[in-house]
């Protein structure tokens, strides 16, 4: 069992940026894919960028291209969200996601979440 916790959510203004946290209770370079997901009130749950499990390549949401960079600290068993440039539309829950299999967009692939991170961005 993995434990996930997301911390680094906040309220912020259209443009700012924030960076969100994931700390894993074990390290997931070599082992687990992680990804980070987002909720929106009202809205299914979706992909938003993901590290593979034995590489550093990466993979991202559309949206998120550009904007969002996702990194892993592999001495501190943390996998960051780096988000820039922020919209209105990103406000959601954040949400980290541990996979034993690959790297891939879909929410059931995932074996361990975190509880959230909740960031508001207001225009």
């Amino acid at each position: 069992q993995v434990q996930v916790v997301e911390s680094g959510g906040g309220s912020v203004q259209a443009g700012d940026s924030l960076r969100l946290s994931c700390a894993t209770s074990e390290n997931t370079f070599g082992r687990y894919a992680v990804a980070w997901f987002r909720q929106a009130p009202g809205k299914e749950r979706e992909f938003v960028a993901g590290l593979y499990k034995n590489r550093a390549s990466t993979y991202y949401a559309k949206f998120g291209k550009g904007r969002f960079r996702i990194s892993r600290d592999n001495a501190e068993n943390t996998v960051f969200l780096q988000m820039n440039s922020l919209k209105p539309e990103d406000t959601a829950i954040y949400y980290c996601a541990v996979s034993r299999s690959v790297m891939t967009s879909r929410v059931g692939n995932y074996d361990y979440w975190g509880q959230g991170t909740r960031v508001t961005v207001s225009s």
